[in-house]
């Protein structure tokens, strides 16, 4: 039982794999070639520093309080 059930996971996962494999999308094709792709990282770090910003001052403010009482 155990090795039937090793074989139908190995099956599974190379059935995956295979799946995957597509022609690249379109999309990150055009904003590659048109240079956009890099306001796309941009934006998306910039989101992410102001998300990680919010989240250290809203530690800071509940350690304060947490001393206070």
């Amino acid at each position: 039982m155990k090795k039937f059930l090793t074989l139908i996971l190995f099956l599974v996962s190379f059935l995956t794999t295979y799946a995957q494999q597509q022609p690249g999308v379109e999309m990150a094709d055009a904003l590659r070639s048109s240079g956009k792709i890099y306001v796309v990282i941009a934006v998306i770090t910039i989101i992410f520093i102001g998300l990680a910003i919010y989240l250290f001052s809203i530690d800071r403010r509940l350690r304060k309080i947490e001393k206070e009482k």
